[in-house]
């Protein structure tokens, strides 16, 4: 839950580089917390306010997490755009995402991998 937490106080930084487990912890909790509004939403029967509201609240940390998980392994965060792509884009940003940070520093900061003691 911290590194969900970690990605909301950056809520719009779309600076620095995000380490993969920080990319997929946010992603995982963000799934489980849709699917939750999701199917409170459906069992009482309302027309899913409360779940677009969750989501336009998390897209731009969504999408800063994703552009520093670029970063990270030596890509622009321009990169993201190729998600516009029908189904070779996803492929494209799964296959990033997945990809192991770049070692050292590189232009979009130090390693986080690497200053974690």
């Amino acid at each position: 839950m911290n590194w969900y937490l970690e990605v909301l106080k950056k809520y719009a930084v779309f600076n620095g580089r995000s380490r993969r487990t920080e990319y997929w912890m946010f992603t995982l909790f963000n799934l489980i917390i849709s699917f939750v509004i999701a199917f409170a939403e459906g069992m009482v029967g309302s027309p899913g306010i409360v779940y677009a509201l969750y989501g336009l609240a998390v897209f731009l940390p969504s999408l800063g997490v994703m552009i520093r998980r670029l970063h990270d392994i030596g890509r622009s965060g321009w990169w993201v755009l190729i998600g516009f792509v029908p189904l070779v884009g996803l492929i494209v940003l799964l296959v990033f995402a997945v990809t192991d940070s770049n070692p050292g520093d590189n232009e979009y900061g130090p390693n986080p991998k690497e200053s974690v003691v």
